[in-house]
């Protein structure tokens, strides 16, 4: 008998440090230092909030232990590896392409890929009926051998090939909803037809040179991955017409044993890295709906690894509403913008929208879709 929703997290997270970058990727002579964009804020904001309303209490609370060097090995390449550790015993640098770090933050990153292991691995397993873990620093722009846009190690890539290799799981459909491409994940599985990698993101945001739609996969894993890049602007009308007609009809027809989302909040209306529309709401909707698949395809088996999302004050209800309808709890708490920010302009459907997403479904699922 499963247990319910597993919340897990580990205070080690939050005190990984990027340095004073701001919001470039590096500092500069005219920029005047100030925190990161990825701040343990956002995230620390989100537990704090759980505790306040009384949800946690309805949470099975986990912790886990860090990732080993074996684990990261399934993934990440001993020379990126050794010379995270290399840094680690300096002053730190930069894992690669925007991926900033200081010492301490290596030790935050395998906590973080340690909870997503444990999360998925309690769900696949049946310990637990699904989880949501709190990642930091986030992992779905790290690639085999360096770091992106502020991750470190590939979470939803390690958790899932630990899961795959320990023979917890089969087929695994992942869906990153992070305004920015899940480029880890397309790397990690781009040749591989058992795991479905989906990513619904704003189109050329970070990074740059990766995302687009005909990026289908090689060999034996063609079609398995498939990218929507949505253009900047995007609220409920797209987003709502996206998982309808093609985020939920592609992991359907995949047929998972298990589905884990990159579950970032950038794509609301207050982030200052993304330009999308989407209020609190709608990430408890889209977690409803992928829930209810869940139950239908995979024993409800859905885990939930927290990746961007810069809105301190923000983020936390998006947050909240994902772990609350990820339990089906009845406590909620009132998001004072949701109602102002559904009333926005644009936030309908537009032409160009639906074109390019009927236009997506049309070479999908073909002529009669």
């Amino acid at each position: 008998m499963s247990e319910g929703t597993g919340f897990y997290w580990h205070e080690r997270c939050f005190w990984h440090d990027p340095g004073a970058i701001g919001v470039f990727s590096a500092p500069g002579e005219f920029l005047q230092p100030q925190p990161a964009s990825e701040s343990p804020e956002s995230k620390r904001r989100l537990k704090n909030l759980l505790e306040v309303s009384g949800l946690i209490d309805e949470l099975a609370v986990r912790k886990a232990p860090p990732a080993s060097r074996e684990d990261l090995e399934r993934f990440h390449t001993a020379r990126y590896l050794d010379a995270l550790e290399a840094g680690e015993r300096e002053r730190g640098g930069d894992g690669g392409d925007c991926a900033p770090y200081t010492p301490g933050s290596l030790a935050a990153a395998r906590h973080s890929a340690g909870l997503a292991m444990a999360a998925v691995e309690a769900v696949a397993t049946g310990e637990l009926a699904n989880a949501y873990a709190l990642c930091r620093p986030p992992g779905h722009h790290a690639e085999a051998d360096r770091g992106r846009g502020f991750c470190l190690l590939g979470n939803v890539p390690l958790a899932v090939m630990r899961a795959r290799a320990l023979g917890q799981v089969g087929r695994v459909a992942i869906l990153d909803w992070d305004v920015h491409h899940g480029n880890g994940q397309q790397e990690a599985f781009f040749a591989d037809p058992e795991v479905l990698t989906l990513s619904l993101h704003q189109a050329g945001n970070f990074p740059l040179e990766t995302g687009g739609f005909g990026e289908r996969g090689v060999g034996a894993g063609e079609g398995a991955n498939v990218n929507l890049p949505l253009p900047p602007g995007c609220g409920l009308g797209a987003y709502e017409y996206v998982m309808g007609e093609l985020v939920l009809p592609v992991i359907e027809a995949f047929a998972p044993e298990l589905i884990v989302v990159a579950c970032g909040y950038d794509a609301c209306a207050k982030d200052p890295l993304g330009k999308m529309l989407l209020n609190s709401r709608a990430f408890g909707d889209m977690t409803r709906q992928l829930k209810s698949l869940a139950e239908r395809l995979c024993d409800g088996r859905l885990v939930m690894i927290h990746e961007g999302g810069y809105s301190e004050g923000y983020a936390p209800l998006c947050g909240h509403a994902v772990v609350q309808a990820l339990a089906g709890s009845a406590i909620g708490v009132p998001d004072p913008q949701n109602d102002e920010i559904a009333a926005w302009a644009y936030q309908a459907l537009q032409p160009h929208q639906r074109e390019l997403i009927d236009g997506w479904r049309h070479v999908l699922f073909g002529k009669h879709a």
